[in-house]
């Protein structure tokens, strides 16, 4: 993939040339310099990231209904942790009775 000197597109190839769709700016091919280029298919998957614990290090609990079936607790244990991939956090809780484990709104 390259993309242009110009405005920052993506560039596409046209036989030996790049050719830019939004600035109409060309450049030759260079093959070794396109040799070194990954692509998708190259690059490695390290699968889903870890699970976060949360129980592990917390002492604390808040006021929080268990939305287990067969569990009528209402503390839980709490974590803020960061999405994947995302710019926020997700509050993770697990029931004090039962450690059933949900995702909070």
């Amino acid at each position: 993939m390259r993309f242009c000197d110009e405005c920052g597109s993506m560039m596409h190839t046209e036989g030996d040339t790049w050719v830019c769709h939004s600035c109409e700016n060309e450049e030759p091919r260079d093959s070794q310099a396109e040799a070194v280029m990954e692509t998708q298919d190259r690059q490695q998957d390290d699968g889903a990231p870890a699970v976060a614990d949360a129980t592990q290090g917390s002492t604390e609990t808040v006021q929080e209904s268990c939305p287990a079936d067969d569990c009528d607790s209402d503390r839980a244990y709490y974590e803020m942790i960061p999405k994947p991939g995302g710019s926020y956090e997700v509050r993770l809780f697990t029931c004090v009775e039962c450690d059933h484990k949900w995702r909070g709104s």
